[in-house]
C-alpha cells in the first residue's frame, strides 16, 4: 500500500476550457459548410468486458448507533478478498436488484472481511433494504473496491466526518496514526447516540478526536470545525453538503491547506450551460438546464436508467454518446472509453446550445 506518494488527480483536475469546447461545438455545427458531417460521430466500439462480480456472504451484524448497522462481509469459502486503501468503497447489488455504494469502515491490512456501515434513511430504498432483509448468512455480489476518496500519507491531516461520514475516514485515521502523521479527527452529529465508531475512534487517541453534537453545542461553523487543523494541514472531509460548503468557505483564512472531498448525493452544478440531449437519432430532444444534470431529465423520460452515486465516478447511469461534443467531468473514464463514446450523464455536459445524441 502506497500512502506515501500522491495519486493521480488528488489535488483536483483543470476544468475543461470552455473556449476550446465552444470552438470544437462551432466546428461540428459548420462543418457542412466543409463538406463534413453535422455532428462529429463517436465510432460504436465494445465495451470493455467488467471484472468478475466478487461473491459475498454476511457474516456479522451488529447496530451501531441510532438507525446505523452495520455488515461484516466474507467471501463464502473464506478466500482472501481483493485489497483495498483507505477511502474505498464497494458497489453492493442487494437482492431486490438495487446497486449502491457504502465506504470500507475497517482495516485495509484485513483481508478476511469487507466492513460497511448504513445509516437507515426513511426515503433511501437501499439502505431500508440493508437494514430490513441483510443479515447473517444472506447472500450478495459486489464490485472491486474503488477508490474516488484516496488518501495520501501528508505530515499534517485533519479528517471531518459529519454523521455517516465517519466510514471512509476512520481507516484514515488508522493509517494516520500507523504511520506517526500529526492527525486530528472531528466527527460532528446531531447527537451522542447517532455517532457510530466512538469508542473505536477514542481507542486511537483520545486526545487527537473530538467528537461534537448538534444539540450540546450547536450546528459547527466551517471556521470551528477547520479551527483543528495544524498549519498547512491537508483536509480530508466527508459528509452532507450543508457541511462540506461551509468548510470550502472558511478554508481560505483557515490554517488548513489543501481541501479533499466526499459528498453525501449529488454535488451542485458548477459552471454549468444549458444544453440538450436526444434520445437516439430520431427520438425527442430534452433541454438540459443550467443548474441540472443530464441525468435528472434523463430519468424524468427514462425513470428505468440505472443510477447510484451522482458524482462521476461510478459508473453505473454510463451511456454511450453517438454525436455531439462532451464537457466530461467524471473521475471514472479513460481517454480510451471516452473516444469510444462513453458518457456519465450525471456530471457530464457539453457546450452552450451543443446537443448529445445518447444511445437510449
Amino acid at each position: 500500500m502506497d500512502l506515501l506518494n500522491p495519486p493521480p488527480d488528488l489535488y483536483g483536475r483543470p476544468h475543461a476550457d470552455a473556449f476550446m469546447r465552444r470552438l470544437a461545438a462551432l466546428g461540428d455545427r459548420y462543418s457542412p459548410a466543409l463538406g463534413g458531417p453535422l455532428l462529429r460521430r463517436n465510432p460504436r466500439r465494445p465495451y470493455s468486458r467488467p471484472t468478475p462480480l466478487l461473491q459475498l456472504v454476511v457474516t456479522a451484524r451488529r447496530e451501531l448507533a441510532t438507525d446505523v448497522v452495520e455488515l461484516m462481509l466474507a467471501d463464502p469459502a473464506g478466500s482472501p478478498l481483493p485489497q483495498w486503501q483507505p477511502g474505498a468503497h464497494v458497489r453492493l447489488a442487494l437482492p431486490s436488484g438495487r446497486e449502491r455504494h457504502y465506504s470500507l469502515s475497517g482495516d485495509p491490512a484485513d483481508r478476511a472481511a469487507y466492513r460497511i456501515a448504513v445509516r437507515r434513511l426513511p426515503e433511501g430504498g437501499g439502505s431500508v433494504e440493508i437494514h430490513d432483509t441483510l443479515h447473517p448468512g444472506t447472500r450478495l455480489a459486489a464490485r472491486r473496491p474503488r477508490n474516488g476518496f484516496a488518501f495520501c500519507a501528508e505530515p499534517a491531516v485533519l479528517l471531518l466526518a459529519g454523521g455517516i461520514g465517519i466510514t471512509p475516514l476512520l481507516p484514515m485515521a488508522r493509517e494516520a496514526q500507523r504511520h506517526g502523521l500529526d492527525w486530528r479527527l472531528v466527527h460532528v452529529g446531531r447527537s451522542a447516540g447517532t455517532l457510530p465508531y466512538t469508542d473505536e475512534l477514542r481507542a486511537l487517541d483520545p486526545h487527537r478526536v473530538v467528537l461534537r453534537t448538534d444539540d450540546e453545542h450547536g450546528v459547527p461553523t466551517g471556521a470551528e470545525l477547520l479551527a483543528h487543523a495544524p498549519r498547512g494541514a491537508a483536509v480530508y472531509c466527508c459528509g452532507p453538503a450543508p457541511m462540506l460548503a461551509a468548510v470550502q468557505r472558511a478554508l481560505d483564512e483557515s490554517p488548513a491547506g489543501a481541501l479533499h472531498f466526499e459528498r453525501f448525493g449529488a454535488a451542485p452544478v458548477a459552471a454549468g450551460e444549458p444544453f440538450a440531449v436526444r434520445l437516439g437519432e430520431d427520438g425527442p430532444t430534452l433541454d438540459v438546464p443550467a443548474d441540472r444534470s443530464a441525468l435528472d431529465v434523463l430519468r424524468e423520460a427514462r425513470p428505468d436508467l440505472p443510477y447510484s452515486c451522482h458524482q462521476g465516478f461510478c459508473g453505473t447511469c454510463e451511456v454511450r454518446l453517438l454525436a455531439g461534443t462532451p464537457d466530461h467531468r467524471d473521475r471514472r473514464l479513460t481517454p480510451e472509453q471516452r473516444a469510444a463514446g462513453a458518457l456519465l450523464p450525471c456530471v457530464s455536459r457539453a457546450a452552450e446550445g451543443e446537443t448529445l445524441v445518447l444511445d437510449l
